[in-house]
């Protein structure tokens, strides 16, 4: 796993220690942040089920203001905790350790200028069958005030699954082998 473009491009991340995290591939993320590009520089960005941290730390590397990471496997925490200080990007940087789900349901609310440019939604794959009422839920919170308007959410899960996240409306998708990546915006 690597940063692939901006300030830190080529520089290394330390990559999960177990199977509880599924990096994306540098063709899929090139391909990805080649359509974020314009929305990047200076942006709020949430990276939710962050792992590692490598959406939200490519986006720090390309010029956004700052990265809010969400993770709960402890293992994943403290190698995303090695990489932003690796990279010297604490100063940018927030990590909320613990599950995202209550963590948005204790926090329904934000300032209009604290509510996110982009947000990272990459759940792990089972949860789109396991666990969808939390991931609507989770939806509409963004939509009801943590996702600015004309901000948008990048949802990544299996090519085989398919789960409606309402009042976020899907304005585009790409497959990429066995996996969707979806464009979603408030509606």
């Amino acid at each position: 796993m690597r940063i692939i473009a901006g300030e830190f491009r080529g520089r290394r991340l330390l990559a999960p220690e177990t199977d509880a995290t599924r990096p994306i591939t540098d063709r899929v993320k090139q391909s990805l942040f080649d359509i974020l590009t314009p929305l990047i520089p200076d942006a709020k960005v949430y990276d939710c089920f962050a792992g590692t941290g490598s959406m939200g730390l490519e986006c720090l590397s390309r010029g956004a203001a700052v990265a809010t990471f969400f993770e709960a496997d402890r293992s994943a925490g403290k190698r995303l905790a090695k990489n932003i200080a690796t990279l010297g990007v604490g100063d940018r940087s927030k990590v909320v350790a613990g599950d995202v789900f209550r963590w948005f349901d204790a926090h329904p609310g934000i300032a209009k200028d604290a509510a996110a440019d982009l947000i990272f939604l990459d759940p792990p794959y089972r949860f789109l069958r396991e666990r969808p009422d939390p991931l609507q839920r989770l939806a509409r919170h963004f939509a009801e005030s943590h996702l600015k308007l004309g901000g948008t959410v990048i949802f990544r899960h299996d090519a085989s699954d398919q789960l409606d996240l309402p009042p976020l409306k899907c304005t585009d998708a790409r497959t990429y082998g066995g996996m969707v990546l979806q464009f979603l915006q408030r509606g």
